[in-house]
């Protein structure tokens, strides 16, 4: 395991976890670019509550894995984070069947938010999968306080087999996640309630431009009241995921005071043996008018940030008002159906497209009036069974500008970072249009063809993002 520091720590220091064997580790001292004795007050340690908007967009998918929780993310430029992997009684398996679905290569950053065995159950099965089948772990990050379980046992000896990285990972870290902020403001050190787990879960807000997202993990009432005394209104941000998957002991009054969310995810099962969410949960954010949903009744939940504002986007339409979620019909995880646009969170209203033209630059290096690449088109609802029918699921470009394009080695992506690359050669000519197709076909001047083995476009909204040969964002078109 390499026992170089990370490119980018903020405030304290991480700590490289070298696993020796089960339930032993050595903790090696890597020091951070700022100081670790920083005030609450200081600006070192202050979390950014507003940013300038982004170009490209950011997804966080709360994934419906029943009793659990597993939050995917995916970065404007195409990062990977996964937050915990669901629970130990699937093994992983509804998390995997997703990030497969979803064409996710690698993951990068794999958080641990706390070592119950409901929040990293799929952690042995996910590390496996991607460092023999897929293109890797980036780095695992921990809290450090350990678990007597087979579930911990089995994801400590994943770690070493595969000789991933491990940090152990606290309040006033980072991970570099790209264009996106991600903080880390807990657990404190020293822990809290002698190291409870849940009390000290890796707390985390994500900023993409002036929209945030703050993820609490298990976080009950002490790590709760410690966060709103150490960062207070720093916490606010666009949507809350409920603590300990709704909990009566979390997302208390003063926290959500703190935050002032537009929406909050809850993620649990329908019939959850604990009662969750909680009905003292649900009061709370119905007294403060905040719209929820359940992972339960929603389904796979998606949340898409531009930088200004959030679509929200679920599997299945349910009540939000948070006294009548149990209203709406359970949907069981790994269920199938893509997920459909609900809700706009804040900001401006995204621009919506069936045949209208979008916002352009000049493709063509920089010169302005040469070639100019548009989206006349985006037909993402295939008639019938989308997955039997992908030459009816495409996209129509065209060259608006008055010069040739030569589109060799351009890329042409959705949101999650599926990708199709032009064929060398290929050009455009003034005017001209051509048809990417998500299916198998012969290529010609006129039509090309993804060769892709399921749907690439969302039915209920999505972004087309191309890039020319340097790597340069010429085209963004979202629709919904």
């Amino acid at each position: 395991m390499s026992l170089a520091c990370p490119t980018r720590i903020m405030s304290h220091s991480r700590r490289l976890v070298v696993v020796l064997s089960v339930g032993l580790v050595l903790l090696a001292g890597c020091s951070g670019v700022l100081p670790a004795d920083t005030s609450p007050d200081d600006s070192t340690n202050a979390v950014e509550t507003t940013a300038a908007p982004t170009n490209g967009t950011m997804g966080l998918h709360y994934i419906n894995v029943g009793q659990s929780v597993s939050t995917l993310v995916v970065g404007p430029t195409g990062e990977t984070m996964l937050v915990d992997t669901g629970h130990f009684n699937d093994d992983g398996k509804y998390v995997l069947q997703y990030l497969r679905a979803h064409d996710i290569d690698r993951i990068d950053h794999l958080v641990v938010s706390h070592n119950d065995a409901d929040h990293i159950g799929g952690n042995a099965a996910i590390i496996d999968y991607y460092e023999t089948e897929a293109e890797g772990i980036g780095a695992v990050y921990d809290p450090g306080i350990s678990a007597g379980t087979q579930t911990y046992a089995e994801y400590l000896d994943a770690v070493k087999e595969h000789d991933v990285t491990l940090y152990e990972t606290r309040e006033g870290d980072a991970i570099d996640f790209g264009e996106v902020d991600v903080d880390v403001l807990g657990p404190p050190e020293p822990s809290l309630e002698n190291e409870a787990r849940n009390e000290n879960s890796i707390v985390l807000k994500l900023t993409h431009g002036s929209a945030s997202f703050l993820l609490t993990g298990d976080a009950e009432d002490d790590q709760e009241a410690a966060l709103v005394e150490q960062y207070g209104s720093q916490l606010r941000a666009t949507v809350l995921k409920a603590g300990h998957h709704g909990s009566a002991s979390s997302t208390s009054g003063e926290l959500l005071d703190a935050v002032q969310p537009n929406a909050v995810v809850i993620s649990s099962s329908y019939d959850s043996q604990y009662g969750h969410p909680s009905e003292r949960t649900l009061e709370r954010l119905a007294d403060r008018s905040i719209p929820a949903y359940w992972t339960a009744t929603h389904g796979d939940v998606v949340l898409v940030s531009d930088g200004t504002g959030v679509s929200v986007r679920t599997q299945q339409a349910a009540p939000t008002a948070p006294l009548d979620l149990r209203d709406g019909d359970p949907i069981e995880p790994g269920a199938d159906g893509e997920v459909v646009g609900r809700e706009r969170l804040g900001g401006t209203a995204v621009a919506t497209q069936t045949t209208t033209e979008t916002e352009a630059v000049a493709t063509d290096g920089g010169t302005a009036g040469a070639g100019e690449l548009v989206s006349e088109e985006i037909h993402a609802d295939a008639e019938g069974e989308d997955r039997e029918n992908l030459n009816d699921e495409y996209v129509v470009f065209r060259n608006d500008g008055t010069e040739q394009l030569e589109l060799s080695g351009w890329t042409v992506e959705d949101e999650v970072g599926k990708t199709y690359s032009l064929p060398d050669g290929f050009t455009l000519d003034t005017g001209a249009r051509v048809t990417l197709y998500t299916g198998s076909a012969t290529d010609s001047t006129t039509e090309l063809y993804w060769g892709n083995g399921s749907q690439v476009w969302n039915n209920g909204g999505d972004t087309v993002f191309v890039h020319n040969s340097n790597g340069e964002r010429v085209l963004s078109e979202t629709y919904e």
